[in-house]
């Protein structure tokens, strides 16, 4: 299945942690939303979310291999396009931007929110876990 995705992230405490080319960053306690695209397979992307054990490669795996963190719900919207900006766009009015988090390839503010809650995502789109 091809589309966009939202990681439910739940942060146990707060850290600091180097997050690529990013550098340091500092994550507060509490629920935040990640959102991302899989236009090959979404079920493939979000096991390899969940594995703690994987090559850094994009910013999101700085945080799943955290052990401060854990997914807690995964949503999903299927799509032959990319629409995880389009999605960044409504999440943002729910939540506060990390700053250039996962968006350094394009021009959103961020695709990681620290939010409050996140009941407003089953308005477009389906839980995956």
């Amino acid at each position: 299945m091809k589309g966009s995705y939202c990681l439910i992230l739940n942060i146990k405490k707060d850290f600091v942690a180097k997050i690529g080319a990013l550098g340091n960053m500092s994550f507060k306690k509490g629920k935040y939303i990640y959102v991302g695209s899989a236009l090959n397979n979404i079920d493939a992307r979000v096991k390899r979310h969940l594995r703690r054990d994987k090559k850094l490669h994009w910013h999101i795996d700085y945080l799943t291999i955290n052990p401060f963190v854990s997914i807690e719900k995964v949503f999903y919207k299927p799509s032959d396009k990319k629409e995880e900006c389009e999605i960044a766009r409504i999440v943002s009015a729910y939540g506060a931007p990390i700053k250039n988090f996962g968006s350094t390839d394009c021009s959103c503010k961020s695709h990681l929110f620290k939010i409050n809650d996140y009941s407003f995502l089953n308005n477009f789109m389906k839980v995956l876990i």
